[in-house]
């Protein structure tokens, strides 16, 4: 038996990519076909695909040519796969002719014709219409909003809104297609989607009016502060068919949705401890809305929603109690650490803005444990660690920019491809979150320091 194998990204399937498969099924008896994964599109930074890598193996098994479908998950995989499965044929399109002749050393490689006048890039730009993005607070986040946007396609910022009008136009200094509004209905008028960056407490009514009026939402982290207020605004956006996204970064970023997945599948055995924490010494910035408790001030409502994260990616949503230990000052929570008790397994955090605390993960296996240093928020490297420390792993990733551009690129995916919710970052997280700040606000078995 010939085998034969093929790669690609197979981004919104289309003729030629199912020519190329025709033309490397008559190569030989037996068809390999390698889907690129997420995590590894990204990577190459290839940031504008608008099919999930699940979406692109469904459309590639539905053309039945392949004979066996692959996930491509790293550089060098190739060769690797050439090996394992006794491939003859290499078959690639003719555009990356002489690329892969060192493949030649391990079987025989074929460079086909592609399909004139027709590509995923041409079908991009030919069928979306760019999401128009307006920008609702035009503070410290929102600045990294549009440096990130620059990498990716499918979007355009078209108009910004701010209660303080100079800071809207400082944000939009050198972009004079970028309209200022000075008010919130005339900006949510005007485009598909809306990113916030706003206090918190202003979260909720500036969602209620985007969602009556049909658009999108991408909205800074925490959501809101309340377990029914985030019940019922996600489930108006989905009466409406609309987005309605928590914008953690962490969430969205390769290094920690791959060390979850690997963790799900039992690598580490059953889970049975989630230690997380995240601080700041911000206590000589007292000027600054972090520290109003009119404003929905302090560490827990800050940054509890980082650590909680990797909490409920891995041991759900159903926990049976929570307990609080803070330090309060000027009726602001300068520390809070709190303890989570579920059926067969507990989870703490710590969060602060006047302490500082060493900032790491750890998931604490029957097995092993995986280790994430800090910053692990900004997870670009984690380990798993076992008794015996020749098992021990080291995985490396990279983070680019501020980070954003990953929960925009899946923002903007959920839209074209009419997903309304991320299963990187799902409405019940999201609830999850929004009912642990809840207890907190009500003071459920809260203690004092």
């Amino acid at each position: 038996m010939k085998t034969v194998i093929t790669y690609g990204t197979f981004d919104l399937l289309h003729q030629g990519h199912i020519n190329l498969l025709k033309r490397a099924k008559e190569l030989g008896d037996y068809l390999i076909v390698g889907v690129t994964s997420d995590n590894y599109d990204r990577e190459r930074g290839k940031l504008n695909v608008r099919n999930n890598v699940m979406e692109r193996i469904e459309s590639v098994k539905n053309t039945g040519l392949a004979d066996k479908i692959i996930i491509e998950d790293y550089i060098g995989q190739k060769i690797d796969d050439i090996q394992k499965y006794n491939v003859d044929v290499f078959a690639i399109g003719s555009d990356w002719k002489d690329k892969f002749d060192y493949l030649k050393e391990f079987c025989d490689v074929q460079y086909l014709t592609r399909t004139e006048g027709i590509s995923s890039t041409i079908l991009r730009e030919q069928s979306s219409n760019n999401v128009r993005i307006g920008i609702v607070g035009c503070g410290r986040i929102a600045s990294r909003f549009f440096s990130e946007t620059e990498v990716l396609n499918g979007l355009n910022i078209i108009g910004v809104y701010d209660i303080n009008e100079e800071a809207s136009k400082e944000l939009t200094k050198g972009h004079p297609n970028i309209c200022v509004h000075n008010n919130l209905e005339g900006l949510i008028q005007s485009v598909d989607a809306i990113y916030i960056a706003t206090p918190h407490l202003t979260h909720e009514s500036i969602i209620n009016a985007a969602l009556n009026n049909n658009v999108h939402v991408l909205c800074e982290t925490p959501l809101v502060l309340n377990r029914e207020t985030a019940i019922d605004l996600y489930n108006k956006a989905h009466k409406k068919r609309l987005v309605l996204m928590e914008a953690n970064k962490t969430a969205y970023c390769l290094a920690f949705n791959h060390l979850i997945v690997m963790i799900k599948s039992g690598i580490i055995g059953e889970v049975v401890d989630v230690e997380a924490s995240l601080s700041k010494l911000w206590i000589e910035k007292k000027s600054l809305r972090e520290f109003d408790p009119l404003q929905a001030g302090g560490s827990m409502y800050e940054l509890g929603s980082y650590p909680l994260l990797p909490i409920v990616k891995l041991l759900g949503t159903e926990f049976e109690s929570v307990s609080f230990y803070s330090r309060i000052k000027d009726d602001v929570d300068l520390y809070t650490k709190g303890i989570l008790r579920y059926k067969h397994a507990t989870a703490s955090f710590k969060v602060g803005l006047g302490i500082k605390t060493e900032g790491n993960l750890v998931i604490s296996g029957t097995k092993g444990y995986a280790y994430v240093p800090s910053p692990w928020w900004k997870t670009d490297y984690f380990e798993l660690r076992y008794e015996d420390q020749n098992q021990n792993k080291k995985f490396f990733y990279k983070w680019d920019g501020a980070g954003l551009r990953y929960e925009i690129q899946e923002f903007i995916s959920c839209i074209l491809n009419k997903r309304m919710s991320s299963c990187k970052f799902s409405p019940s997280d999201s609830i999850f979150m929004a009912t642990i700040m809840e207890d907190f606000t009500k003071r459920v078995n809260f203690y004092t320091l």
